[in-house]
């Protein structure tokens, strides 16, 4: 048997041939062979079956950081579902599955009355995803409420401390490549629910102001250079509106790169490419992207 026909026994749901386009906040990417398992049990299964063939997989989350290859991907892509979307109350902790959208656990934070990940709201990740890269916003960062996060590795299941996950900046223990986050506990403080909710409701407003959101993009295109904005750097020269075929640096957010129509991954890095060199060239500070790049 097949590398897929042994995944279809072993009962784990796939799609071959999956658009990538479909799986990023981007819209961008060509095909791969997507699995979804919904269990632990499935997971380590499917692990395995790759591992046998030959395959390392690539862990998606909710496709909102990433720009895939207009040839896809090669090897196969697993997406959590399942088990993995749960959020479950424990006091003032939530027990979050890695598959768990970040908007999901902003708002189950806020039915039960918890604040301090307000800042969260209207990021379009996924929990797993999220502590891989540290995701932030507004001054928040996951590293601020995660106590616990659950991994699997090779030779097991790990239940890694805050001093084990290496956070900071956009980065975490994760980004090495090594473990699969399976979920993490996010530690939060008892609040008004009308306070909660008024926040969560003033921070999406201002990013609807102020983030092209009615476009597809990958979020914010490059890192914050020590000492600067990227957006003001780009602006500052003149590149707001800067197409390379259906790319372009938003006009409403210059630290935005959004599809406008058509995009491929090839204009995508191109417009990366002329950026960076104009900023380089009129500034001497090199941008590096915060889009995680699948070639």
């Amino acid at each position: 048997m097949n590398l897929i026909e042994q995944l279809q026994k072993a009962g784990i749901p796939l799609a071959e041939q999956e658009p990538m386009t479909r799986r990023t906040t981007f819209g961008i990417g060509g095909p791969a062979l997507l699995l979804r398992p919904r269990s632990r049990a499935e997971l380590q299964a499917a692990m395995t079956l790759c591992r046998e063939a030959g395959e390392e997989p690539f862990i998606l989350g909710r496709g909102s950081n990433l720009l895939v290859s207009d040839s896809g991907i090669s090897r196969p892509v697993i997406q959590l579902d399942g088990d993995f979307t749960a959020i479950t109350r424990e006091g003032n902790t939530l027990r979050c599955g890695a598959g768990a959208s970040l908007i999901a656990v902003c708002r189950a934070a806020a039915e039960n009355s918890l604040s301090g990940i307000e800042w969260g709201y209207g990021i379009p990740g996924s929990l797993g995803g999220g502590v891989y890269m540290n995701a932030g916003a507004y001054g928040g960062e996951l590293k601020d409420v995660v106590t616990e996060v659950t991994a699997l590795y090779p030779d097991g299941v790990k239940v890694l401390t805050p001093a084990e996950l290496d956070f900071s900046y956009r980065h975490s223990v994760f980004s090495a490549g090594e473990g699969i986050v399976l979920g993490a506990k996010v530690k939060l403080e008892s609040g008004d629910p009308d306070a909660i909710k008024a926040k969560m409701d003033d921070l999406m407003a201002r990013r609807k102001a102020s983030q092209p959101l009615e476009l597809p993009s990958a979020g914010s295109t490059f890192k914050r250079p020590t000492g600067y904005y990227a957006g003001p750097l780009i602006e500052g020269c003149g590149l707001k509106g800067c197409r390379v075929g259906g790319a372009e640096v938003s006009s409403k957010h210059a630290g935005f790169v959004v599809n406008v129509g058509g995009a491929t991954c090839a204009d995508v890095l191109a417009l990366i490419e002329k950026v960076q060199k104009t900023v380089y060239d009129a500034h001497g500070v090199m941008l590096e992207p915060e889009v995680k790049i699948i070639r």
